[in-house]
């Protein structure tokens, strides 16, 4: 099965091809540059693969939650590729995407994920991991982070958010502050879903935002 993978939910640019179980990626930190790198890398993927867009079997996405502007292009990007090629879409959670890296290069099985929100809040998520698969303890939720409550024992903390770590109540194993999401870790993860058949029309290739009313937040409203 051959998959594209796209991540730009971050101030990270990525896309990765996994064809036959063999996967290639790229990734880059590009604040604000995801717009103009993202195709460039997915051409430069399929040149070094000698694959062509047609050759896909459909295309994977972060979803989010993350960056609004990153999420936004993620999903206008795989829709509109999907759309052109008929082609199922898979959104991929960014934080899942996320513990998946931890686990791949950290080798943890309890994992939380903490991002930063903005508005002195996170985006978090736990996910206890068993044979390659991710069970969610903490589903994928917006919070202040003293408010994040997880099951007894020691936890992996990766993410951004690390940086209300003395507003979280968990005890860690390790912490990982710098890691961010990879397009690799999104091919992987919807992999399943496409063998499944789970695939969704490109139409449902939509973004998540977990915050909704950001103008409500904001100053003098």
């Amino acid at each position: 099965m051959n998959i594209l993978a796209i991540e730009t939910s971050s101030e990270c640019c990525s896309a990765a091809l996994l064809v036959d179980n063999s996967c290639i990626s790229k990734i880059q930190h590009a604040p604000r540059q995801q717009t103009q790198l993202l195709l460039p890398m997915i051409e430069a993927l399929l040149l070094e693969s000698g694959m062509v867009l047609a050759q896909m079997d459909g295309i994977a996405y972060s979803a989010g939650p993350g960056a609004f502007t990153g999420v936004r292009l993620g999903a206008a990007a795989a829709q509109g590729l999907a759309l052109g090629l008929d082609l199922p879409v898979v959104p991929v959670s960014s934080l899942q995407t996320l513990a998946r890296g931890v686990w791949r290069q950290h080798q943890q099985e309890r994992i939380v994920i903490v991002n930063d929100a903005r508005m002195q809040e996170i985006y978090a998520a736990a996910f206890i991991v068993q044979n390659a698969v991710f069970a969610p303890v903490v589903a994928d939720v917006l919070l202040k982070p003293e408010a994040l409550t997880l099951p007894e024992g020691r936890w992996f903390l990766a993410g951004n958010g690390l940086i209300y770590r003395t507003q979280l109540t968990v005890e860690d194993c390790g912490t990982d502050a710098d890691i961010m999401p990879a397009a690799e870790d999104v091919a992987q993860l919807a992999l399943p879903q496409f063998k499944q058949g789970r695939g969704l029309d490109p139409a449902a290739a939509l973004p998540v935002y977990l915050r909704h009313s950001v103008w409500k937040k904001l100053p003098g409203r």
